[in-house]
């Protein structure tokens, strides 16, 4: 299988996640500021990082669900910044399903063209390292945020949650189809 048809079969599995977390608690996430949704992110990146280096996990669920949870938390991040933070659920199923699509197919794009760009060196990282990147784009977009947006010469907190998807749909890749 290529890494486009990978990397649409993943994003197939976490928007399938997503549509029945809608179904389950409508769209509650509106009222999210995108710094609450970074930290929400940070959560679930610092737990990847918890789970790989005490090899052991008390919870009853892996390192998996969490990639899953960034992939899904990124876009609901996109959305925001997009949209803005709403002060109640605003927003259908269907129109918050429309956005992730949107956002999903420019995850794709972006992931197609550095793909291209840096051939595939993704596949030759290791797990752990994908973990690691995330957090590092964690904190930058934390300083960013801090900075109210302000950057002399970096991406936005938008690029950054790009690559966070790419970065968690790499390692989804990965768990799921192997090295």
């Amino acid at each position: 299988m290529d890494t486009q048809k990978q990397f649409e079969q993943i994003m197939a599995e976490c928007r399938e996640l997503f549509a029945k977390k809608l179904h389950d608690y409508g769209a509650a996430w509106r009222i999210m500021r995108p710094s609450s949704v970074t930290d929400q992110i940070f959560i679930k990146a610092n737990r990847i990082r918890s789970l790989e280096v005490k090899g052991i996990s008390l919870v009853d669920e892996g390192i998996r669900p969490e990639f899953i949870a960034i992939v899904n938390y990124s876009i609901v991040g996109l959305i925001q910044l997009a949209l803005g933070y709403a002060e109640s659920e605003d927003m259908t199923a269907g129109q918050a399903l429309d956005y992730y699509d949107k956002y999903a197919m420019q995850s794709l794009s972006l992931m197609l063209k550095k793909n291209h760009d840096y051939d595939e060196a993704w596949r030759g990282m290791r797990i752990s390292s994908y973990t690691d990147l995330i957090l590092m784009k964690l904190y930058r977009t934390k300083q960013i945020e801090s900075l109210s947006g302000q950057t002399l010469v970096s991406e936005g907190v938008d690029a950054n949650y790009m690559d966070m998807m790419n970065y968690a749909v790499f390692g989804l890749i990965k768990l799921t189809f192997g090295e």
